[in-house]
């Protein structure tokens, strides 16, 4: 089953780390935030990618073209144009296609322009290429496979941005609770389940996926949302990224659900 991340917006509101590169490879622990969204998908076996790229795709490209080099240490012999990789991490088992989707493009457009990767009856899934969360990926399969509907959201309760006070008649305060999460309502939290028949409800690179194709999804009532109750968080402003690289640091990172034991290789080859 393929897994599809939309890797191509500008991404203004974070815009002091992405004048430098897209937002997709804004770094959590050394590793962009592309890379723990991959992770994963992989910890439930999915492993065949297709990353839809915009704003500054070369350096994603450029990035996986040269994976190991990023991950691994490596002894170069100039005199007999040799290179000898030394594989410390696991070597992941991703099949990646990076797609140019356009600059302007929008979301929608740019799910629109891989249609043809996908047979007729092929489910695949679907997220943003700028958060994390602990999501049961099979759970998530199973309630849209349930349902038997053309897509399925995974909706969240994102946590305020106040903390919540809880006062009495007399004017005694009663609870305080330091970012509650939000009032009840659910949010779209991206990683998506979908059958190939969403993209009749894509008209062209113009239109944007949040409006019209899910609007008229959940019109048709071809919509289901899965209730996530776990962690989750979209790296959206300079101040997210900081919390989501404390949380890393500090070696509970809930959306850490894979396993991290090294495997070592020697890899030796001509340049």
């Amino acid at each position: 089953m393929k897994v599809v991340i939309l890797a191509g917006g500008f991404g203004t509101r974070i815009s002091e780390e992405t004048d430098l590169v897209p937002k997709p490879m804004i770094e959590i622990g050394g590793k962009p935030i592309l890379w723990h969204i991959m992770k994963i998908y992989s910890r439930y076996g999915l492993n065949e990618f297709i990353i839809l790229l915009g704003y500054k795709g070369y350096l994603i490209k450029e990035y996986f073209a040269n994976y190991f080099l990023h991950h691994s240490d490596i002894t170069i012999n100039l005199s007999e144009n040799t290179r000898e990789i030394n594989l410390t991490n696991n070597i992941e088992p991703w099949k990646i296609s990076l797609i140019d989707t356009g600059l302007d493009t929008m979301t929608g457009g740019r799910i629109k322009k891989i249609q043809s990767f996908f047979k007729k009856n092929e489910t695949f899934l679907l997220t943003y290429g700028d958060g994390v969360g602990d999501i049961n990926i099979f759970e998530l399969l199973n309630c849209h496979k349930k349902n038997g509907k053309l897509a399925t959201v995974t909706t969240v309760q994102p946590f305020g941005k106040f903390g919540a006070i809880n006062v009495d008649k007399q004017g005694i305060v009663k609870s305080f609770q330091e970012k509650p999460k939000g009032d009840n309502s659910w949010v779209n939290g991206g990683f998506f389940v979908l059958e190939p028949e969403i993209f009749n409800y894509i008209k062209d690179e113009n239109t944007v996926w949040e409006k019209e194709p899910l609007e008229n999804l959940s019109k048709d009532e071809q919509l289901v949302a899965y209730k996530h109750h776990g962690f989750w968080k979209p790296m959206d402003t300079l101040s997210d990224k900081k919390e989501l690289e404390k949380l890393w640091n500090s070696g509970n990172a809930p959306w850490q659900i894979w396993d991290d034991r090294s495997n070592c290789y020697n890899v030796k080859e001509k340049v």
